[in-house]
């Protein structure tokens, strides 16, 4: 397929940012204060999860008050919730799986999308809708690099890059942020669910500032 199911300047953007915050937010009124932090911290992109109800709403508020922000959703499962993001603004989608039906819409709709994959078979699925940028998940339950590197060598031809998710923290994240199949890493410990219900942006600031670092030193 000609057009990339991921807009390739969009998936520039975030590869030069190298981390994404992944998030899970309960209180949307705390979507504008989080994303300040991650801001001054020097985390460019977020993936808001629906884990939560408020994450619609938490990714309206930030579109409209934190406009340096490039917020997406994440752990979308069905064609609502695809729909939902779109309509919401969200900058692009992510799916934990790689769901040919989520594939085919967004590529339908233009709607910039990584699916997740953790098998050859995922892979080849999200080929076959023009996906480029993939999230790998759960990463380091199964195998971490070297089972990424085995997995995606069949493919290196086609210029194939990976975002892992899954049990990556701040001791294993440079490692991976040095492999080139790596775009960037998704970062669920920047920001803990427990540090954002408890408004502690000065903690989120600091994590983000440290990931934002280890992105920086990477090798090019």
């Amino acid at each position: 397929m000609s057009q990339p199911l991921f807009n390739q300047t969009l998936a520039d953007k975030i590869a030069a940012a190298g981390v994404v915050a992944v998030l899970v937010v309960d209180d949307a009124n705390d979507a504008t204060p989080l994303a300040r932090a991650l801001l001054a911290g020097g985390i460019e992109v977020m993936e808001l999860t629906l884990r939560t109800p408020a994450a619609l709403d938490a990714l309206r508020a930030i579109r409209r008050d934190v406009p340096g922000m490039t917020a997406g959703i994440g752990t979308i499962l069905t064609l609502e919730q695809l729909q939902a993001a779109r309509e919401a603004g969200a900058a692009f989608g992510v799916s934990p799986g790689c769901n040919p039906r989520l594939l085919a819409s967004a590529r339908e709709a233009g709607f910039s999308f990584g699916p997740g994959i953790a098998t050859p078979s995922d892979i080849e699925t999200a080929l076959e809708h023009g996906a480029q940028l993939l999230k790998f998940f759960p990463a380091e339950q199964l195998g971490g690099l070297p089972y990424l590197r085995a997995m995606a060598a069949p493919y290196a031809h086609l210029g194939l890059r990976y975002i892992p998710l899954g049990g990556l923290t701040a001791l294993n994240a440079a490692g991976y942020l040095a492999d080139p199949l790596i775009a960037a890493i998704g970062g669920s410990w920047i920001a803990p669910r427990e540090a954002i219900k408890a408004r502690d942006w000065p903690a989120i600031e600091s994590n983000a500032r440290a990931a934002r670092q280890l992105a920086v030193r990477r090798s090019p």
